[in-house]
């Protein structure tokens, strides 16, 4: 993939310059090139958003969805330098022309913002080294939560004590109701309230429970703790997953919303500026 941005990259440099030198050389005509960086800038920015229409129609034939979004993001740079060539400032005047550049700096920053995101959960999605698909999720925990309620029941019939069960209600049900720890889980430190990493959590709840239980007792306490281990990588998933799509509810509304400004735009200048 990196390899795909850097050949992409020069090709969108080039075109740039091409570009660049074609603008100068109709103003040096005395002629207005706004019209043609606009109309270019606009196409562009339908180009890149297609990447969305591509991932609804994933099963159509229509290439990789690497390719796509290398395209998408070297488009969306493209797109920046474009609209600084087109409006020949960082920020335009009037009303209209800066709540369209407010628009397009946040869709633009959103981008990257969310390119190093969806990067970085990746990696730590790949590290957990389970699968599971986000609409999923609560039926994965459902089933954990399930299959060490029936340890416990089994626990408690044939060894005849009820510790592990005590403890199951008083801590560890709390834990397997839902996805747990998101925020410590998101940023990898200490929760507000001081509980800590999930892992160090549940070794906290378990430790000190181990001393009141007997041999047979602890086979069942392992059962749990490896389910609880595998719960805390599901919960991975849910949070990183979840992040991934909290930050397109943000990107793509921004960036549907910069398209119709576009078209605004463009209608304004054909009926007033022409």
């Amino acid at each position: 993939m990196a390899k795909n941005i850097s050949v992409l990259s020069i090709f969108a440099v080039v075109v740039f310059v091409a570009i660049f030198l074609y603008s100068q050389e109709i103003d040096l005509n005395l002629k207005n090139s706004t019209f043609i960086t606009g109309y270019i800038l606009l196409i562009l920015m339908l180009a890149v958003a297609l990447f969305n229409s591509r991932k609804k129609l994933s099963m159509l034939p229509l290439g990789k969805a690497s390719s796509w979004l290398v395209f998408h993001v070297v488009g969306g740079l493209l797109c920046m330098a474009m609209f600084w060539l087109h409006t020949k400032t960082l920020w335009p005047y009037g009303i209209y022309e800066g709540f369209l550049a407010g628009t397009f700096y946040l869709v633009s920053l959103s981008g990257i913002l969310g390119y190093f995101i969806q990067k970085n959960n990746a990696r730590k999605l790949t590290e957990t080294e389970i699968e599971v698909i986000y609409e999923r999720i609560p039926l994965e925990l459902l089933e954990i939560r399930e299959k060490v309620e029936d340890i416990i029941v089994e626990c408690t019939e044939k060894t005849g004590s009820d510790t592990l069960a005590n403890h199951y209600s008083a801590t560890l049900a709390w834990f397997f109701q839902k996805p747990r720890f998101y925020w410590s889980t998101l940023f990898g430190s200490l929760t507000p309230i001081g509980v800590g990493k999930p892992t160090n959590w549940i070794h906290k709840q378990n430790n000190p429970v181990k001393k009141y239980l007997n041999d047979e007792e602890l086979k069942y306490f392992q059962e749990i703790d490896e389910l609880a281990n595998l719960k805390v990588l599901v919960d991975r998933h849910f949070v990183y997953q979840d992040l991934n799509k909290k930050w397109l509810l943000f990107h793509v509304p921004l960036s549907v919303a910069l398209v119709a400004l576009a078209f605004w735009h463009l209608l304004l200048v054909e009926v007033y500026a022409r």
